[in-house]
């Protein structure tokens, strides 16, 4: 399979212990929560939280059990919990994966139990490729612990009640001081994964980019960097936005960031899974769409990085500052994390995955892996934006430099944040 870097060789012990460990995590995320909470489906975009659990199994049923001749758990579960492989059969339809109170959550746990021993007893009998589809198995359920996260945020804040998560500290922070904007001087570089390690097909080939010089920001910006946006009547001012996205913004009536809310005194809150809480001055903004970061850009005398910028910039920082920089999943904050001091470019893993101003497009070379798990990432270049990076909610062992995340331009609901960019060499200013 392109894109998968193994090679010919039995399972390892690290192998079983990175499928157990993915597995479990992703129960652990599930832990303290109801199966009413598993239930809700608060919009088509976010799935419940119990469909996550059955499809992440479904996936390895369906690419490496099913293949390797073991009997289907429940042979219903292969329309149910089918996502978007339109090769692999019928699908219940997205926007009503919210009825399915059948089978019940403790159903779904025993199909996970039978799935995750079914591998583990098969795993060392694999051979180079199914050991390869394993790997993007758990890849994918990594991917899909990010999207429990979010969709259940999305759950809860649509509840009156807006339900807790898991606590999060009290904190305040001060501001982190102006932007600086650090010069890049361009020529040939080369982008996409570089080999020697997992990736997805749409990671590669890695190829050569001319890039003319250009500016990049130390840092993401903050909650109230875009509040001074919001007071400014930046929602009302269309010159500053994208004309689809000033649609977007009068269809949907957006205001401030997703999340966010007024109250009668005029401060401004954000919804996040620790509660609601006051903004912060050291925070990065998240929640907000390719238009919205777009026109805070344009707002801000600057632009959004290209794909290419981005990997260039966060490449070529010295070994020992390629480190995560901001909050990723293990860390349970569950919500982007302050600056830390220093020169540098800083938060380029963790916290938000950043829009870029790139479409989601193959790289030249790109070809689309054979069979049905080819569906996975080429039928969806068209229509998106490219993220660079990592959020609160991504895995540690998930977040790499050439990872290409993509959403169509008007999605909110995951932890997408804003780095700016310039044109040209540009001194360090505000």
């Amino acid at each position: 399979m392109s894109g998968i870097d193994m090679a010919t060789r039995p399972a390892t012990p690290c192998a079983v212990d990175t499928f157990l460990a993915v597995r479990q995590a992703t129960e652990h995320l599930a832990r303290d929560l109801t199966p009413d909470d598993c239930m809700v489906q608060s919009m088509p975009d976010a799935s419940p939280i119990k469909w996550h659990l059955a499809h992440t199994s479904w996936f390895f049923e369906q690419f490496v059990l099913g293949p390797a001749g073991v009997a289907p758990f429940d042979a219903d579960y292969a329309t149910l919990f089918n996502s978007y492989y339109v090769g692999a059969g019928p699908r219940h339809p997205r926007p009503q994966r919210g009825t399915l109170s059948r089978p019940p959550l403790d159903q779904v746990l025993a199909y996970r139990r039978h799935v995750t021993d079914a591998v583990l007893n098969e795993l060392p009998r694999y051979d180079a490729h199914t050991l390869q589809l394993v790997r993007l198995g758990i890849e994918h359920e990594q991917q899909h612990q990010e999207l429990i996260l979010t969709d259940l945020k999305h759950h809860f804040f649509a509840q009156p009640l807006t339900p807790v998560y898991r606590p999060a500290p009290a904190r305040t922070g001060q501001p982190p001081g102006a932007w600086r904007f650090i010069d890049v001087a361009g020529g040939l570089c080369e982008v996409g994964h570089a080999g020697g390690a997992f990736g997805f097909d749409n990671e590669f080939p890695r190829h050569r980019v001319w890039l003319e010089p250009y500016a990049i920001a130390d840092r993401l910006v903050t909650e109230t960097e875009y509040l001074a946006f919001v007071q400014d009547g930046a929602y009302e001012q269309p010159a500053l936005w994208l004309s689809d996205g000033w649609a977007a913004r009068e269809a949907n009536g957006w205001q401030a960031p997703l999340y966010w809310r007024q109250d009668e005194g005029g401060d401004w809150h954000i919804f996040t899974l620790g509660g609601w809480r006051a903004l912060q001055p050291d925070v990065p903004v998240c929640h907000v769409s390719h238009y919205e970061a777009d026109a805070f850009a344009r707002w801000a005398g600057a632009r959004l990085p290209t794909e290419a910028e981005w990997e260039h910039a966060a490449s070529a920082l010295p070994a020992e500052h390629q480190g995560w920089h901001g909050a990723l999943l293990e860390d349970e904050s569950f919500h982007p994390a302050p600056v830390s001091g220093g020169a540098g470019l800083h938060q380029v893993l963790g916290n938000c995955w950043q829009w870029t101003a790139s479409a989601y497009l193959p790289y030249p070379g790109y070809r689309v892996p054979d069979g049905t798990v080819g569906e996975y990432n080429g039928k969806f270049m068209s229509g998106q934006m490219v993220l660079k990076g990592a959020s609160c909610a991504t895995p540690r062992s998930h977040a790499r430099l050439s990872y290409r995340n993509f959403f169509p331009p008007p999605a909110r609901w995951q932890f997408t944040g804003i780095r700016l960019a310039r044109d040209g060499h540009v001194r360090a200013t505000a």
